[in-house]
């Protein structure tokens, strides 16, 4: 049993800290349509993204990029139009996930331009290095101060989690009571249309002086 609490812990650690990441993703936009990117985030987690054209791939052309960014429930967090390069940044009010769609809104469009977005989550949006200068900290005490904020974020990425389990176990019981008592209705209305059937089979059968 200690053995399985412990894997069940690792496994905890390794979540929390994988949602406090730096993802650097290169998207193809065609010449018409949108490509988007989503991520599942937690309330209250520091997002920032830079993102810009990849010209080396398209040296004859210069067009522009349009992007917008929304919450799990449809607010505008960031929009913008004819950028070459750009970075947006916020905190995350709701959890789900947050969508950042691009398109090209130029009318020189080629045949379509890549972007390069960097996407930080968490711990990784920190500016290490000015952090650093300014509380004069290097070596082992910055490599200390980053395990400090990691712990800090695992433990409010477990009490997300946990607040997460009970809101889901708490829907799991309220829906579980409600299929009860339909599943208990049904049978009672099955029973009182099966009692009006025979009741009605049996005047009908009296009237016709069956029985």
């Amino acid at each position: 049993m200690a053995c399985l609490a412990a894997l069940a812990l690792a496994a905890t650690i390794v979540l929390a800290v994988a949602s406090l990441r730096a993802e650097a993703v290169w998207l193809d936009l065609p010449p018409t349509g949108t490509k988007c990117v989503s991520e599942e985030i937690q309330a209250n987690v520091v997002v920032l993204a830079d993102y810009s054209l990849m010209y080396e791939s398209h040296p004859s052309s210069h067009p522009t990029l349009a992007v917008k960014v929304t919450s799990p429930y449809g607010n505008t967090l960031h929009e913008s139009g004819n950028a070459t390069v750009g970075q947006f940044a916020f905190t995350t009010s709701e959890a789900g996930n947050y969508l950042a769609c691009f398109w090209i809104d130029s009318a020189e469009k080629g045949s379509g331009i890549s972007v390069n977005l960097d996407w930080k989550i968490g711990i990784a949006t920190k500016d290490w290095d000015s952090i650093a200068k300014k509380e004069k900290l290097e070596g082992v005490e910055l490599e200390l101060r980053k395990l400090e904020f990691t712990v800090e974020a695992i433990h409010q990425r477990m009490i997300s989690l946990k607040a997460r389990e009970a809101e889901m176990r708490e829907v799991s019981e309220k829906t579980n009571g409600r299929v009860a008592w339909f599943s208990i209705l049904s049978l009672g209305v099955c029973i009182v249309v099966s009692v009006l059937q025979l009741w009605h089979l049996q005047g009908y059968f009296v009237k016709k002086k069956l029985i």
